[in-house]
């Protein structure tokens, strides 16, 4: 009886994170459901993860892999700052895709840095599904 416990809880604590992503990432997409999206597309998300946006002053060729490489399950690094970015995807890095407020925050600055503007509801949701299953 102590083992089948034991097993339980070591199998409950080990889907948390993943839990907590899903949890996350489901109210943020249901948000942006409730303005005007239909729905989410992971292969939408990669090829904006790897799309090439001209920033419009220094003309120089950014994208999300720029600084968080191609391969989520990698560190990355700052493209102007060198800082270092712990991997994006969940099931490397726990963290991720954990805190709602986290989210937007750097959804919002990163696709203003990438694209140079904000990011629609539409590719936010892509992104979320397309890092979500990394």
């Amino acid at each position: 009886m102590f083992h089948r416990l034991s097993i339980a809880l070591t199998t409950s604590l080990a889907l948390l994170p993943l839990s907590a992503t899903a949890d996350a990432t489901t109210q943020l997409q249901a948000v942006y459901l409730t303005q005007g999206v239909e729905r989410f597309d992971a292969a939408d998300g990669a090829a904006l993860w790897q799309q090439q946006f001209t920033h419009a002053k220094s003309g120089q060729q950014r994208s999300c892999t720029l600084c968080h490489t191609a391969q989520l399950g990698n560190p990355g690094k700052h493209a102007r700052t060198g800082k270092p970015i712990e991997p994006m995807a969940p099931s490397v890095n726990p963290q991720r895709l954990t805190d709602k407020a986290k989210i937007e925050k750097w959804l919002k600055r990163n696709c203003k840095w990438t694209l140079g503007r904000e990011c629609t509801p539409q590719e936010k949701g892509d992104l979320l599904s397309f890092i979500r299953n990394q």
